[in-house]
């Protein structure tokens, strides 16, 4: 396995570390959100439901206890409730774009190695067919298909590892790219609603 990944070239390097940036990411976010999910369902119906009970401070310690961006943003518009509406906008509005930077940490990261990967691997097949012809130019052009068609094949190692790594890091970028903008609609829900009931 590793003699066929030299065959790939100097490329294959690039690509690999590429490989490993990538599941160190996916694997990170993965553990963001399951560590982040919100365990308590329907907590907004529950805080609605001991704040028109005038439990408020009920409502705080349940959110406080709750992990998760909507429990924090339930838990600031409680805390802050007492204030105007100008104010509580704003501050809630500045702690939904900190939940939301969190929540995209290092997703650029991901679109950039899905973007670059398939790049790379297009560059070590073509440096790759150019050492070939190279070979067959140095032969005089008398060459048989076997040595043409084993130059090649190697040359198509490194588009086939950019594409193997590209594919499901593109994949992971999206589905954590869908995953945040829900929650962050979510959020945005959350918090209208709350600002309008007080």
């Amino acid at each position: 396995m590793f003699n066929f990944f030299l065959k790939g070239g100097p490329l294959m390097w690039p690509i690999l570390l590429c490989s490993v940036i990538s599941a160190t990411i996916i694997l990170e976010r993965f553990y963001h959100f399951y560590r982040d999910r919100t365990k308590i369902p329907n907590i907004f119906s529950r805080v609605k439901d001991l704040l028109q009970g005038g439990k408020s401070d009920k409502a705080l310690e349940l959110c406080k206890s709750t992990s998760g961006p909507i429990a924090h943003i339930l838990a600031i518009g409680i805390h802050i409730r007492k204030r105007s509406m100008e104010e509580k906008e704003k501050i809630i509005a500045r702690a939904g774009s900190r939940q939301v930077r969190q929540l995209d940490k290092n997703l650029r990261g991901l679109a950039t190695i899905g973007n670059i990967t398939p790049l790379l691997g297009l560059l070590g097949t073509v440096t790759g067919m150019i050492k070939a012809f190279m070979r067959i130019q140095e032969l005089g052009g008398r060459v048989d298909a076997s040595v043409l068609a084993g130059g090649i094949w190697e040359a198509l190692i490194t588009t086939a590892a950019g594409l193997s790594v590209a594919i499901p890091t593109l994949v992971a970028y999206h589905y954590f790219e869908g995953r945040v903008d829900n929650i962050a609609a979510q959020m945005k829900d959350v918090a209208s609603e709350l600002l309008e009931r007080e």
